[in-house]
């Protein structure tokens, strides 16, 4: 098998796509598109601190 076919077993987390102006409808939602990306943005950057101990060359 080829090599470069072959997954890598420790991927480097993405960052969540963050939410276009209108898809906030400034009417109070619960929770809020923009909450729930900063709490997706927050998780990303945990992993992404955490792979990075891992993988210290990729910095």
């Amino acid at each position: 098998m080829n090599a470069s076919s072959t997954p890598d077993p420790d991927p480097r987390p993405q960052p969540p796509e963050a939410p276009l102006p209108s898809d906030c409808c400034d009417s109070g939602c619960d929770p809020c598109v923009n909450d729930t990306y900063s709490e997706q943005l927050q998780d990303y950057r945990e992993r992404l601190a955490r792979w990075l101990e891992r993988h210290p060359d990729q910095a």
